[in-house]
């Protein structure tokens, strides 16, 4: 009779099997068997919240098979995540199995190769009740808001709309993001920039005006920049003081969940979702050629900056060989770790040093080998030596105005030499100057006034928004890319050149909340109950005491929310165009409703005109000749189709492109990435080409 193991994923379970051998049955129970119920709110609030939790309909067959197989085991283990909803979904399964949780069933896996499964088998332990109560807390809280604040959304707005805890903090982030933008008046400001040579080297360097008179220099209007520019005309330019000095930095520590999330996002473009569904790929299992399935990363929902002295001798060693003694810290790296993070885990690594992305290339899809090359060089590059950097101010005097002029060379590469940080503001301006010495003249090749204007603040991306949501404390590691999937698939906000804009619908939904529910939309009070969650977890706080002191003083707002409002309806603005009904001539705007946007007669109720808002491609059909449109799936995949839709049914992922076929003449179509090749989809044409530079 051999032992049971349910885990979570199946592609999971697939790679553990390898390495537990026959001795050992391993399932996939494909994440919670049970629930809250969906109709209800499924929580007794009167009786210390008590839920009442079903099995999930659509996991009854799978249910009856894991009993089965239990009743034919011997021990049954459960190895789901190694996190707070993997020890609920362990919990939910024993209950339902009838396993008894006070023994040792419970068993983790912080990486998925021979060893981290062998650790994991060795110490098993029995379900963990704090983190169970600080996932049902969770769960608690946020069924007890979107069942009770949703609906009341549902009579003062319209139906289909959501609130959450974590969802509603984050659109009023952009909100208030996208307020100050608005209210912000640029003022203006010059600068004094010129480009000065030596005797001894004609390449020009740049200058700048620093100060006048020793003071800061400021200049707020042309008349003031031309009046410098005017007092420099006969100046002589000498070097006045050089300050040298050497520079170090230090590399990034390894990935945690959100850092991961953003430099994604900088580096490759991913989203969250497609970051995490990746990185889960690359911890569940990948197939290698030779090896089978093997887990590449470690655990990739992680706070934590710890890491292993196994992994830290592994990198050492790999550093050494690769690169020489020279790129080694004089002692291994130690990343110190937030005070309010799970150190449960380690940070993002890879599980086997040895296996480089380049080993792994023909093994791993696209996105696999891109992120996993991310991690494997952010982790090695975290344990390599200081990069050094020497460095020169120089000061220049003219009359009573002082220039500087700043650059570095790099004396010792360090860890720049694998990996250097995607950054949207280079932190390293310029290069290496030319020998100067002190009281050496310079000649002057150019020297100009630059009208400046002082910038707002920019809309949030998805890296810079989660790094807000985690600098406020806002929700944890797993909630990252749900929420902001949530938020953009209710139209609370949308993306404009990669930005996150608030909708209309978003931003009244905020000054709704702000108004009647604010506790919910507080940044600090959605991160105390964060920090609440947290105490649960450690056992500091009871998950019951913590439900009523938030429930007493929501219940109270709710029921005052409903007075104040009482027969109100807010109605959200409608967006203007510049399209003109066909039926009345009046002008269309564009609403929001539950499947997205869509053109409606600014005449409403009079003229119940509705338009699909037409995304046109400058391509057209293979088939039929109609315009080829940007679409997308019901998943929120982008692909694109005909416009004639119903009488022709093409379709391609491929962008079409405002080009003509040299052989037929139809549209040309482009495969996706930057070398993707431009073809001809009408049938028998066969003409393709290599992508160009200005199709790339």
């Amino acid at each position: 009779m051999s032992d049971l193991v349910i885990l979570e994923s199946p592609s999971k379970a697939k790679t553990v099997q390898k390495y537990l051998g026959n001795k050992y049955h391993v399932v996939a129970c494909a994440g919670h068997i049970r629930d809250l119920p969906k109709s209800k709110l499924g929580v007794d609030v009167d009786n210390d919240f008590t839920p009442v939790y079903e099995n999930k309909k659509d996991k009854a067959a799978l249910i009856k098979e894991l009993k089965g197989y239990v009743k034919k085991s011997g021990t049954v283990y459960l190895a789901t995540d190694p996190d707070r909803e993997g020890e609920a979904i362990s919990w939910h399964l024993a209950a339902v199995l009838g396993l008894d949780g006070t023994k040792p069933i419970r068993i983790t896996f912080s990486e998925i190769t021979k060893s981290g499964v062998k650790v994991g088998m060795e110490n098993p332990r029995s379900l963990d009740t704090d983190l169970i109560n600080a996932q049902q807390a969770r769960r608690i809280l946020d069924r007890i808001v979107g069942y009770k604040l949703s609906p009341f959304l549902w009579k003062k707005v319209r139906r289909g709309l959501s609130a959450g805890r974590v969802q509603s903090v984050a659109v009023k982030l952009i909100v208030d993001r996208e307020n100050e933008i608005k209210a912000f008046i640029p003022k203006e400001y010059w600068s004094i920039d010129g480009k000065a040579v030596t005797d001894g080297n004609k390449k020009a360097f740049p200058i700048k005006l620093s100060e006048i008179d020793g003071k800061k220099a400021e200049l707020s209007c042309k008349k003031e920049a031309d009046d410098i520019l005017h007092y420099l005309e006969d100046k002589e330019f000498t070097v006045d003081n050089i300050k040298k000095s050497t520079r170090k930095k230090q590399p990034s520590p390894p990935f945690t969940t959100s850092t991961l999330q953003q430099e994604a996002n900088h580096r490759l473009s991913f989203n969250s979702r497609r970051t995490m569904k990746t990185a889960q790929e690359l911890y569940e299992g990948v197939e290698i050629e030779g090896q089978g399935a093997v887990g590449l990363i470690t655990y990739m929902r992680t706070d934590s900056l710890r890491i292993s002295d196994e992994a830290k001798a592994a990198a050492a060693a790999h550093i050494k060989e690769c690169y020489g003694e020279e790129y080694l810290p004089e002692k291994p790296r130690v990343y110190k770790t937030k005070n309010n993070a799970q150190d449960a885990h380690e940070a993002i690594r890879p599980s086997t040093i040895d296996l480089t992305p380049q080993k792994l290339k023909s093994s791993l899809s696209s996105d696999q080998y891109k992120l996993y090359k991310l991690i494997w060089e952010r982790f090695i590059a975290s344990q390599m030596a200081n990069a050094q950097l020497n460095t020169v101010a120089v000061s220049v005097k003219a009359g009573n105005c002082t220039f500087k002029a700043n650059g570095y060379t790099v004396k010792f590469d360090g860890f720049t030499k694998l990996y250097t940080e995607a950054s949207e503001n280079e932190e390293d301006t310029g290069g290496a100057l030319p020998r100067l010495t002190e009281g050496e003249v310079l000649t002057i090749e150019e020297i100009n006034g630059n009208q400046h204007f002082t910038q707002p603040p920019p809309r949030y991306n998805e890296a810079s928004l989660i790094k807000a949501l985690e600098e406020n404390g806002i929700g944890r590691p797993s909630t990252y890319a749900p929420t902001i999937s949530t938020i953009l698939d209710r139209h609370y906000v949308e993306f404009e050149q990669k930005q996150l804009k608030p909708t209309p619908l978003g931003e009244t939904i905020t000054v709704l909340l702000e108004d009647h529910f604010q506790h919910i939309v507080d940044v600090k009070f959605t991160a105390k109950m964060e920090s609440d969650l947290d105490k649960i977890e450690e056992g500091k706080e009871e998950w019951v005491d913590v439900l009523k002191e938030f429930y007493a003083d929501f219940a109270k707002t709710l029921t005052q929310a409903e007075k104040d409002l009482d027969g109100k309806r807010v109605k959200v603005p409608d967006e203007p165009t510049d399209i003109a009904c066909e039926q009345c001539g009046k002008p269309m705007v564009i609403k929001i409703g539950p499947y997205g946007k869509f053109l409606g007669c600014s005449g409403f109720p009079e003229c119940k005109n509705t338009k699909r808002i037409v995304n046109e491609t400058g391509g057209f059909c293979p088939k039929c000749g109609g315009r080829m449109l940007a679409k997308k799936s019901k998943k929120g995949k982008p692909f694109f189709g005909c416009e004639n839709y119903k009488e022709c049914n093409y379709m391609t992922w491929d962008t079409p492109i405002p080009q003509v076929c040299p052989k037929c003449g139809k549209s040309l179509f482009k495969k996706p990435g930057k070398k993707g090749k431009i073809y001809c989809a009408a049938e028998g044409c066969g003409y393709e080409r290599e992508s160009d530079e200005e199709n790339a």
